[in-house]
This record gives structure tokens, sequence and C-alpha cells, in this order.
């Protein structure tokens, strides 16, 4: 077994793809629309998902926004770099929530930046 995707529900599909995949440097992988059910489901990544887990973008056309609420966490990735990895999201227009820096109770270098629709995105150094 393997995790294959983590579907979150987005508010403007197209605002959301372009943030993983001009801040984040995802790809679409794949896209479909489904006009009987109303909704549209798109798959980002950094590779085949064969290989990785994505994430599937989830977006119900009638609905323009939802509420986080306290259940979901946050998207993990790794990045070579942290604090580079921040500049670029901020110089992409992209927001930054917790800078790079040493993990509390830990050794880790952390930070954090927020999707459009307000999903938090961690990003863990990994050399």
């Amino acid at each position: 077994m393997r995790i294959l995707h983590t579907m979150i529900r987005v508010g403007d599909l197209e605002r959301s793809i372009r943030f993983y995949t001009e801040v984040l440097g995802m790809k679409v992988i794949r896209r479909k629309d489904y006009p009987e059910g109303k909704f549209t489901l798109a798959f980002v990544g950094y590779g085949d998902e064969s290989e990785g887990a994505v994430i599937e973008l989830t977006h119900n056309w009638e609905t323009k926004s939802y509420e986080l609420g306290n259940g979901f966490g946050h998207i993990a990735v790794a990045v070579p770099d942290a604090y580079k990895a921040c500049e670029e999201v901020t110089a992409k227009g992209g927001k930054v929530t917790r800078p790079a820096g040493p993990m509390k109770h830990g050794g880790s270098v952390i930070a954090f930046v927020e999707d459009p629709d307000g999903y938090k995105i961690e990003f863990i150094q990994r050399a």
C-alpha cells in the first residue's frame, strides 16, 4: 500500500493551479471536468502519480469558498533550502506565514506558506 493523493477543496481552480504550479513548481498531472456533477478535479505534483503522492484539487463549480475547519493540518514538502524556498515564494507573490528557521523542540529547519484558499504547506529542509 501507499498514499496516492491528498484532496483539498478550492474556491477558484485556476488561481489554485497557478499557485501550485508557478509558486511551488508543481505540474498539472491530469485534469477532468464532470459536468453532470458540476465539479472539476485537477491533480498536481512533482512527479508521476505512479512514483509518488500528489494533491487533488477539487473545485465544485457552485462553491466559491470553504471553511478550513480545525481538523486539517498541512501538506509537507521536502526542500533542499527552506530559506531560499521562502524567498522564492515571496518573490512569486506567495504568502510565507512562518519564516524558515529551526523547529521548536527539534532540529529540523522548517517554514510554512499558505495557498490562496488558506491551506498551509510546510517546507521541511532536507539536504
